[in-house]
């Protein structure tokens, strides 16, 4: 507030002198009528600031911060503009100063880069920026704050619920929490309904530094004691605490001013998670929402949301026979039915194609390996709790999740020269990982799958053509099926093997073939691999959905575990550079993609039955058979449906299979010779030779044989 009057005051000292407010004279023996004064309210109301008359005039007779009797700093904007402000002033005040809509539309602020409360308060020379709900920013710290308040709503209504974690996350935000029943569809409907009442109060949201020790104190005497062990285990000196109404909480922030300025938000789905995602733990009731800026971002998310259930691809693998999961198999172990199989057959034919086309050798390793060579390797101390292991005649065997052992197993069968390499070892190479029961999920998150794996063992100076000859690849793979990506460069991990010499090496390798692309990229920091930096590409479906599939590993480790080496120009041995990379990722999760982005009507070249041929009544079947047996003889796909149905019933069920093409043949069909293609979509081809639907088919297709 002082802020804002010193802005006006200064426009007052300048046009009025010493006087106390700038006044328009009127005449009479009515008193000058004040024009400052009433802008500087006005401006505060609308801003939200509760001012008090006394204090008002008490910092009328002012014209610049100095005169207030404070010391002065200097805050850089964006766009480079400085910024002279009262000591103390807060990313609010700076808002206020530039004007009352800006104060009014503030959310947050970003000092120096960090995102902070709009009270935080700023020191000189800082660089701000100002957070409104058009920022990027934004939409986190409004789904952070939707988190809390509806933490708020539950312990409410609730009081017995203990309170765990509630991060924002890529969609929206969920809170987990430690209830004596499981939450039902109608909990969400009294939380949501109570959210929406704490949102209307405009309750305050404050921030308070407390002592680690204080905050433990607090939280034991609210009975929260996942918070209590959440501080003992940060270890630090304080912690923040944020609260709202009644309600307190654990967190970093930054969070909105109010709970008014949440705004559109809605509680999707519940979930059981563990604590800590340990399965020894409790486990506790997750609770899923989002939240938007407005209401129709809300609403055409929800609208998303309902075209991606008929998309999931559970759904639709069930309904067009695709595959299957058993309890009795085990979870996390996807079963393959002849149309599914075929259709990871097609994608399979297709990656051994495109990758002999651009100089890869096909190479086969065995699924078990022994631990020896998984200590040796690093993968035993660092990634053992995903593996399986299994013991033969006394050997202990580690069954393979990835595919690189075997790999330098036959680099290493032979001397190799500089003159051999690069060398590009391609596997489609069956895996095994474990992965936590609670988050399998389809074909997306399984315990059994396929990778498109290559290894390029190259040297130093060919290190840079071939990770950007797999960024080629990766590009042309993604425009044949429609999608748009995203990359970043993931660096070293807490948990890594290797000296910081290599691993400099290989993140500045991959960071200097990103640039080269001229595509944006994000630095994801501390999520490489264990053993090397790696650049993550992510595809985006129809719905604008993030699907990790492709990466990239630059590894100057492993050559060296395994004393890989090649003889150079000048006779000496040398050590290779390992690139590791897929570019489909995990078969099961592509096609699980697929099914989505496609809603299970995949392209013609694509579809594991690319046509059906259907009689009108049996007197066609002789002519039917002789189309069906000439068109699988010339490697059409197809289907019969023979059955003594109706025609319309019998197109009918093959559109909900989604086959590209019905053939319909009739007597006239029969008397000419001919079929005529129907579209899936309803539309009607011109009757035609069935030769001619296969050069149909062919042409169609040509491109992705």
């Amino acid at each position: 507030m002082l802020l804002l009057l010193s802005s006006f005051l200064v426009q007052a000292r300048s046009s009025g002198g010493e006087r106390y407010l700038d006044t328009v004279e009127v005449g009479g023996s009515r008193p000058p009528a004040p024009t400052i004064l009433e802008a500087v309210l006005k401006q505060c109301v609308s801003a939200g600031i509760d001012v008090s008359m006394p204090f008002l005039f008490g910092c009328l007779k002012v014209g610049s911060t100095q005169e207030i009797g404070m010391a002065s700093i200097n805050i850089t904007l964006p766009d480079g503009s400085v910024r002279e402000l009262p000591s103390g002033a807060s990313v609010f005040d700076l808002a206020a100063s530039i004007g009352a809509g800006l104060a009014k539309a503030a959310l947050a602020g970003k000092v120096n880069g960090e995102l902070v409360d709009v009270t935080a308060s700023l020191s000189d020379g800082a660089k701000v920026e100002i957070i409104t709900e058009k920022s990027p920013e934004a939409l986190d710290i409004i789904r952070h704050s939707a988190s809390h308040l509806m933490a708020q709503a539950v312990k409410e209504l609730f009081p017995q619920a203990k309170v765990t974690i509630g991060p924002s996350i890529e969609t929206g935000f969920y809170y987990d929490f430690d209830v004596e029943r499981p939450f039902t569809p109608e909990d969400l409907e009294r939380i949501e309904a109570k959210m929406s009442e704490f949102a209307a109060a405009d309750l305050k949201i404050g921030r308070q530094v407390l002592s680690s020790a204080e905050a433990i104190g607090m939280f034991d005497a609210m009975g929260e004691p996942y918070k209590a062990e959440l501080i003992k285990d940060i270890g630090a000196e304080t912690v923040s605490v944020y609260s709202q109404g009644g309600f307190a909480d654990l967190c970093r922030g930054p969070h909105v001013p109010s709970t008014s300025r949440i705004k559109a938000f809605k509680l999707l789905s519940i979930a059981g998670a563990y604590w800590r995602g340990d399965e020894k733990n409790r486990m506790l009731q997750r609770i899923y929402g989002t939240a938007f800026v407005d209401k129709k971002e809300l609403e055409a998310y929800l609208n998303r949301l309902e075209e991606a259930k008929r998309r999931d691809h559970r759904k639709l693998g069930r309904e067009l026979d695709l595959f299957s999961f058993s309890d009795e198999v085990g979870a996390g172990f996807a079963i393959w039915h002849p149309k599914g199989a075929m259709l990871r057959t097609i994608l399979e034919d297709f990656e051994r194609k495109e990758h002999l086309k651009r100089g890869y050798d096909i190479v086969v390793g065995p699924q078990i390996l022994k631990t020896e060579l998984w200590q040796r390797s690093g993968h035993y101390e660092n990634y053992r709790e995903n593996m399986y292991f299994t013991e033969v005649d006394e050997q202990g065997f580690g069954i393979k999740p990835m595919n690189c052992l075997a790999h330098m197993m036959i680099y290493k069968s032979q001397l190799r020269s500089y003159r051999d390499l690069p060398l590009r070892y391609f596997e489609l190479g069956t895996v095994h990982r474990h992965e936590r029961a609670g988050v399998l999920h389809g074909l997306l998150r399984v315990r059994c799958f396929t990778q498109d794996d290559a290894h390029i063992l190259c040297t130093p100076e060919q290190l840079d053509a071939e990770i950007k000859g797999v960024l080629s690849f990766v590009n042309d793979i993604m425009a044949i099926f429609g999608f748009d990506y995203e990359m970043e460069l993931s660096t070293r991990p807490e948990k890594s093997i290797g000296d910081d010499a290599a691993w400099d090496l290989a993140t500045n390798a991959l960071l200097s073939a990103l640039k080269d692309t001229g595509r944006p990229y994000e630095i994801n920091e501390g999520d490489g691999a264990f053993y090397g930096p790696k650049i993550d590409i992510k595809l985006r479906d129809c719905l604008d959905r993030r699907w990790q599939c492709a990466t990239i590993q630059c590894d100057f480790t492993l050559p060296e575990r395994f004393d890989l080496h090649y003889i150079g120009p000048d006779g000496e041995k040398k050590r290779p550079v390992m690139v590791h990379r897929v570019i489909l990722g995990s078969i099961e999760r592509f096609i699980g993609v697929l099914i989505e982005h496609f809603a299970g009507s995949f392209p013609l070249w694509l579809s594991p039955v690319q046509a059906v041929v259907l009689t009108v009544t049996d007197n066609q079947i002789p002519f039917a058979q002789e189309v069906h047996a000439h068109l699988r003889e010339a490697g059409v796909r197809v289907q019969s449906d023979f059955r003594n149905e109706k025609l319309s019933f019998k197109i009918r069920e093959a559109q909900l299979q989604k086959v590209p093409y019905m053939l319909v043949i009739g007597d006239k069909e029969v008397e000419q010779g001919v079929v005529t293609p129907r579209y899936r979509d309803g539309k009607n081809l011109a009757p035609m030779k069935p030769a001619d639907f296969v050069d149909f088919v062919a042409l169609e297709c040509k491109n992705f044989k």
